[in-house]
């Protein structure tokens, strides 16, 4: 195993601070227990917006905390859910009196730890619940559909609408609404290799790629020999657009997400055969994003999200963004 690490055991810490080290006017954070929150509080009250999960996804989620998005995350240990004391201390750290909202991916123990969390805060809240994985309905680590990359759009469109004022109950039906009309898919061509196990989490061929893989690589609908970047896109969007079922001339985004270990040039490649197919299709790809956003350490591989937006949702996701990871 070749990683940058001092002491397995303390590099979640030191990674956190060299976050707020090279973030200071963006981020904080806090260790007994372990969460980050924005430097400083947004100007007029709103709804405090919090998610978390294992850490190795980054920069999902620290890397999203700030103005437009989230007020505070807690990371978990390497693909191991934060507890619910993390997002109690959190939750009290960043409220303001008007609500807090939990964004969870859905995975067995992010969930069960949250509704845990959300039982026993004495702040008023609600929970979405982003399950956005078409590849399979159930897995090793979650009952349904896994939450994934359309994470990242749940964030940004409701961390928007709660700075624009947005109450409780409207920023927890505007991620509802946003979960609803978002599908991803990925494929892998690496494992990835979990710290504390010291080696990879599964084995794969040279010439072979894992189709719909999770993001902490959990199996997925088969596994195959690796094929041209055209067909591998086919799949994933025949299985996205059908979920979605869009009508013809439907605006849509698309996100091209990398799982860490692929290069820039190859997932702008992947958003050229995307943006194509979807044009074919009728469709009208009219907002993208595309990076290393949701991330599985340093797998290679890369999945494809598609939202349906409306007039509302592009100005909410046009909206003003400042974080370490996303801003304009």
């Amino acid at each position: 195993m070749k990683k940058f690490i001092n002491d397995i055991d303390n590099m979640l810490r030191e990674s956190i601070s060299g976050m707020v080290e090279a973030h200071p006017d963006l981020v904080r954070a806090e260790f007994e227990p372990t969460f980050v929150a924005r430097a400083t509080s947004p100007a007029s009250k709103k709804v405090a917006l919090l998610s978390g999960g294992g850490s190795g996804h980054e920069p999902l989620h620290a890397g999203f905390v700030g103005q437009g998005m989230l007020d505070a995350v807690c990371p978990g240990q390497v693909f191991t859910s934060p507890t619910p004391d993390q997002m109690l201390a959190a939750a009290h750290a960043v409220n303001m009196d008007q609500g807090v909202l939990f964004i969870v991916k859905n995975y067995s123990g992010d969930s069960m730890n949250f509704q845990i969390a959300s039982e026993m805060l004495d702040i008023e809240n609600a929970t979405v619940l982003v399950n956005d994985d078409v590849s399979v309905e159930n897995s090793t680590h979650t009952t349904g559909r896994r939450g994934v990359a359309g994470t990242v759009i749940v964030e940004k469109m409701v961390g928007a609408g709660a700075e624009q004022g947005m109450n409780l109950a409207q920023c927890k039906a505007l991620g509802d609404r946003v979960n609803a009309a978002t599908a991803s898919m990925g494929v892998a061509f690496t494992s990835c290799t979990v710290p504390a196990a010291g080696r990879p989490t599964f084995d794969i061929g040279p010439d072979e790629m894992e189709i719909g893989v999770g993001i902490h690589g959990e199996p997925g609908r088969r596994r195959e020999r690796i094929q041209p970047a055209e067909v591998i896109v086919d799949e994933l969007l025949s299985a996205i657009l059908k979920d979605l079922a869009p009508a013809k001339g439907r605006e849509v985004l698309l996100h091209v997400n990398g799982f860490g270990g692929t290069p820039l040039m190859e997932l702008y490649l992947l958003h050229h055969c995307a943006s194509k197919q979807l044009k074919s299709l009728g469709l009208k790809p009219v907002r993208s994003l595309v990076g290393n956003y949701t991330t599985a350490l340093e797998m290679a591989g890369g999945s494809l999200t598609v939202t349906l937006l409306d007039e509302e949702l592009i100005a909410l996701w046009d909206a003003p963004v400042h974080t370490a990871a996303l801003r304009w």
